[in-house]
C-alpha cells in the first residue's frame, strides 16, 4: 500500500505553527517582492479571495485588520516540510518527497483495519508534532493514493484520512462521484477528449481497456486507466537524483541598472548554487548568467542578454564559479536598461568522484583541490548550523534595490537546538 499526505494550506499552516493568533483568521502569503497571493486559508477562500490575486488590491483589506497577508518564507517552508517528514520516517522508511508540501509512504504487512488505524496514528501524530494539519489518502497505487487523499480533504466524514482498495463498492462510488478532472495528471483538456468517446468519470476511465487508451491518447494516460485498477505502474524519479544543471535566480525588489547592485545579486546566486552543487556532490564545467528587462513595460527599452563562462575545470569551488560569473555578467551588461531580474545557472555538471583529471595536473593541482574542498566544507558546516548567508564571498549592500520586497516576513524557526536563542546564550 502507497500512502500520500497531504498538507492542508501549507504556507498558512507555517506561519500558523508559530503564530497561534492568526488560526481561524483569513489569512494569505503572498509571492515573491509581496506581489500576489499564493497560498489562502479556508477563511480567506471563504471571503472571494483567489489564487493569483495582486496584494495591492487586498491593502485596504489589511489597512482595516480584516484580512492578514505574510511575505512568504521559504526557509521557514523548508525546515517544516523537513520536520513533517521526519515524522512520517518514524512510520515507515519509504518517503518519497513529491513537493514540498506532498510526500509519499510505502506501507506494507497492514490488513485494513490495522492500515486505517495506522494512518490515523500518522495524521494525528504529525499534528501534534509539527502542528500541520495534514491529509491522508492509502491505496494500491499512487493514482488511487492521490485520488484517495482528495476524498480525505473534500469530504468531512473521513475525517482526514482515506483508505481504498481497488475495485471495491466505496471506490466505485468516489470514482464515480468526483469530476474525471480530480485525477491525478488528467487535464481540462483530457476531460474534453474522453468525452466523446464516453468517458466521464475516473470508474468509466478505470472500465476502459487499457490498449485502446494508448492508442487513443497515450502511455500515460493508458497507466492512469491501470493504476485506478490496482495495478501499479507508475513509479517515482528517485529524490536524491542529481540534477543536470542548476539555476538560481530571483526578480530584483525594484527595475535597476546600478552594476554594483546587479553584481552583489548574482553574487549570491553563484554561492547559492554553489552550495547546491556541493550537497548533490557534482561539479560544473561552465557557468551561465542572463539579465531581464520587464517585459510589460513596453515604455521602457527592452534587453534580455546571457552568456556563458566556460571553466578551466571542473569545480564546485564558490570562488571560481563567482569569478566566472563576474566575467560573464561584464560581457552582457549595458547601460540604459532597467532590469528586472537576474539569474545564474550552472552547467555541464559531473560526478565529482568521478571527474576527468588533466594531464596537466601537479601534486600542487591535488593539494590545491583538497584545501578548496577543505574551506567550502568549511563554509556550508557554518552556514548549515548557524543559518544560511553566515559565511559569505562579498559583503551585500543592505537595503540594496536587488533584495526582495518582504515587508511581512516571519522568523525561520528552527529544529536545531544549537540554533535556538536560549542554546546560544549559555
Amino acid at each position: 500500500m502507497i500512502g500520500l499526505v497531504d498538507c492542508n494550506s501549507f504556507y498558512v499552516s507555517c506561519e500558523r505553527a508559530f503564530q497561534p493568533r492568526l488560526r481561524g483568521r483569513p489569512v494569505g502569503v503572498m509571492s515573491n517582492n509581496d506581489g500576489c497571493v499564493i497560498a489562502l486559508s479556508t477563511e480567506l477562500k471563504a471571503l472571494g479571495i483567489t489564487m493569483g490575486t495582486p496584494a495591492f488590491e487586498l491593502q485596504h483589506q489589511v489597512r482595516r485588520g480584516q484580512i492578514h497577508l505574510l511575505s512568504s518564507n521559504y526557509e521557514l517552508y523548508g525546515d517544516m516540510s523537513a520536520r513533517v517528514q521526519s515524522v512520517l520516517e518514524e512510520f515507515s522508511p519509504g518517503v518519497e518527497p513529491y513537493s514540498i508540501d506532498e510526500m509519499f509512504v510505502r506501507f506494507g504487512g497492514f490488513t485494513s483495519d490495522q492500515m486505517l488505524e495506522h494512518a490515523r496514528q500518522l495524521h494525528d501524530r504529525v499534528r501534534q508534532y509539527t502542528g500541520i494539519p495534514v491529509c491522508v489518502g492509502v491505496a494500491p497505487t499512487r493514482t488511487l493514493a492521490k485520488f484517495a487523499n482528495r476524498a480525505a480533504k473534500k469530504i468531512p466524514a473521513y475525517r482526514g484520512v482515506c483508505v481504498l482498495q481497488a475495485g471495491t463498492a466505496e471506490t466505485k462510488a468516489l470514482l464515480q462521484r468526483f469530476e474525471l478532472g480530480d485525477l491525478w495528471g488528467v487535464g481540462q483538456r483530457l476531460v474534453e477528449r474522453l468525452a466523446v468517446i464516453g468517458i466521464r468519470t475516473g470508474w468509466d476511465l478505470a472500465q476502459a481497456d487499457p490498449k485502446r487508451i494508448r492508442r487513443s491518447f497515450s502511455v500515460t494516460l493508458e497507466r492512469t486507466a491501470l493504476e485506478l485498477r490496482g495495478i501499479s505502474c507508475i513509479e517515482m524519479n528517485d529524490f536524491h537524483e542529481p540534477r543536470q544543471r542548476i539555476m538560481t535566480s530571483r526578480s530584483f525588489g525594484k527595475l535597476t541598472d546600478d552594476i554594483g547592485e546587479i553584481r552583489e545579486a548574482m553574487r549570491q546566486h553563484g554561492q547559492r548554487g554553489a552550495e547546491k552543487l556541493r550537497s548533490q556532490g557534482s561539479l560544473a564545467r561552465a557557468v551561465l548568467v542572463f539579465l531581464k528587462t520587464n517585459p510589460f513595460r513596453q515604455d521602457l527599452p527592452q534587453y534580455t542578454p546571457s552568456a556563458v563562462v566556460e571553466l578551466s575545470r571542473p569545480t564546485d569551488d564558490s570562488r571560481e564559479i563567482l569569478h566566472a560569473a563576474g566575467h560573464a555578467l561584464q560581457r552582457i551588461y549595458r547601460k540604459g536598461y532597467l532590469y528586472q531580474k537576474g539569474g545564474v545557472m550552472l552547467l555541464d555538471l559531473v560526478d565529482a568522484s568521478r571527474q576527468q583529471l588533466s594531464l596537466l595536473d601537479t601534486p600542487q593541482s591535488d593539494a590545491d583541490r583538497q584545501r578548496s574542498a577543505k574551506l567550502m566544507g568549511v563554509m556550508d558546516e557554518l552556514n548549515s548550523r548557524m543559518g544560511r548567508g553566515t559565511v559569505k564571498l562579498g559583503t551585500p549592500s543592505p537595503g540594496a534595490a536587488w533584495h526582495l520586497r518582504c515587508a511581512n516576513l516571519t522568523q525561520r524557526y528552527s529544529t536545531r537546538w544549537d540554533e535556538l536563542p536560549i542554546a546560544r546564550a549559555k
